[in-house]
């Protein structure tokens, strides 16, 4: 794992040259098959080097995360044609894939905890500084506060266990257990408004509506999923407490999930529809862990992936359009299909990928939470139907409110997509669906 990092470190020189823009963009592809072909264990973690190392939950989101950050840079040719910070914007995207890589692989649990708030850094500085309006700012300190307020808990809480278990190598927590309330919510409640779970979910919509192309394809794709993989790496102590409340972050999330699903109706930037459409599929997530079961577990790491390149190649295609149109309004983005025909298929297909159509992996995921929820509670089938329902019904909203209707008139000048826009959202949607092939590779548990 240590070659790995090495490679990315060795790769910042290249940002201070001229015009590396799409070197660092094939190299982090490159990257990307080196880390795909190495040998891995479905049982136990393995390639250890020093306190890194690797099993099938964090090869998957490391994965995802080179991949997402290789698409970024993809998705931000504006930047480099405007000469608007390149280097300095290559450098913040190599130091944020460091950040997340060295948080899905480590194995010491403070170690995660220290770059689990490090990914936040380079992610505040690409809104404040590539962001769109002044508005930036709130939205950065929103991120900020929600974030840090609840993590000085969680790192007394890690004190508290190494206290009382002189480790913190996380592959050990196995042979520990803990029934205190107060190290259960001090350590959980940091996972949670990461993800984020509703009542604490402020955040993300502001974040996204104010962030570039690439702080909003980091967002969805990886950042909510470090919550996800906090909560699947520490549960393992909690499991006796979860027991007793565990129920109650299920209802709330699942409760959750049907509020949000309504407030994307009522969204007119499509930006922050697809946030909210965010939340309520990791409430789902939420709730597949909290029952800490199998198919629970494994459906919500099928999905954390399928969501991440769901949901960040929706808004790719919501910044094709805000790159043509100066506006992310549905009331201006209507009649697409007329100048933009082809594009109209990639709408159809990750809307169909949102509301967990098969073949995506969404739909895998989606399959695998229901069963286990309704095998926690039968009661939990009604606010699952109407999560499923709305998130059809949302999907569809924005597809036929952006593709059909009369177009704007003021749109005379326009071009059409260009090969770069198709060729990102294929690489979003081929992984999507393809993965459902390789689904034995994800028994890791």
């Amino acid at each position: 794992m240590m070659k790995f990092l090495l490679y990315l470190c060795f790769m910042m020189p290249l940002c201070f040259l001229k015009n590396m823009f799409w070197l660092v963009q094939m190299m982090l592809f490159f990257f990307m098959f080196l880390f795909m072909i190495i040998s891995m264990n479905l049982m136990n973690f393995c390639n250890l080097s020093y306190m890194l190392g690797c099993d099938m939950i964090s090869f998957g989101l490391i994965l995802l995360s080179i991949w997402i950050c290789s698409l970024m840079i993809m998705a931000s040719e504006n930047l480099f044609k405007g000469k608007y910070y390149v280097n300095l914007f290559l450098l913040n995207i190599l130091f944020l894939m460091i950040m997340l890589y060295l948080t899905f692989s480590s194995l010491n649990i403070l170690m995660f905890y220290l770059f689990f708030e490090g990914s936040l850094i380079p992610t505040l500085i690409l809104i404040l500084g590539w962001g769109y309006q002044p508005e930036r700012i709130q939205a950065g300190l929103y991120l900020l506060f929600y974030t840090l307020f609840v993590s000085l808990p969680l790192l007394m809480g890690l004190f508290f266990i190494f206290k009382d278990m002189n480790t913190m190598i996380m592959y050990m927590y196995k042979f520990y257990y803990n029934t205190s309330f107060i190290l259960y919510f001090s350590m959980i409640l940091a996972f949670f408004v990461k993800m984020p779970m509703y009542f604490v979910h402020l955040w993300l919509p502001k974040a996204h509506v104010e962030a570039p192309i690439s702080g909003s394809m980091i967002l969805a794709g990886v950042m909510l999923k470090l919550g996800g993989y906090g909560l699947l790496r520490v549960m393992i102590i909690f499991q006796e407490i979860n027991l007793k409340i565990g129920s109650i972050w299920i209802i709330i999330s699942l409760m959750g999930g049907v509020f949000v699903s309504l407030k994307c109706f009522c969204q007119v930037d499509m930006k922050s529809l697809i946030a909210y459409s965010s939340v309520a599929h990791m409430g789902l997530v939420i709730g597949g862990i909290m029952t800490l079961n199998y198919w629970g577990i494994y459906g919500s790491y099928i999905l954390m992936i399928g969501h991440g390149l769901c949901s960040s190649g929706m808004f790719c295609l919501s910044n094709i359009n805000y790159e043509r149109l100066g506006t992310r309004s549905l009331f201006m983005n209507k009649g697409m299909m007329n100048f933009m025909p082809s594009l109209s298929l990639w709408w159809f297909l990750f809307m169909i990928g949102n509301m967990a159509a098969p073949p995506s992996m969404n739909f895998f995921g989606e399959l695998k939470l229901i069963n286990s929820l309704v095998s926690w509670s039968w009661l939990t089938m009604i606010m699952l139907m109407m999560i499923s329902f709305f998130s059809a019904g949302y999907s569809l909203y924005l597809f036929s409110y952006s593709q059909h209707g009369n177009f704007n008139l003021g749109l005379y000048s326009f071009y059409s997509g260009v090969s770069r826009e198709y060729l990102l959202l294929f690489l979003h949607w081929f992984p999507l669906n393809i993965f459902i092939f390789k689904f034995d590779f994800m028994i890791w548990i």
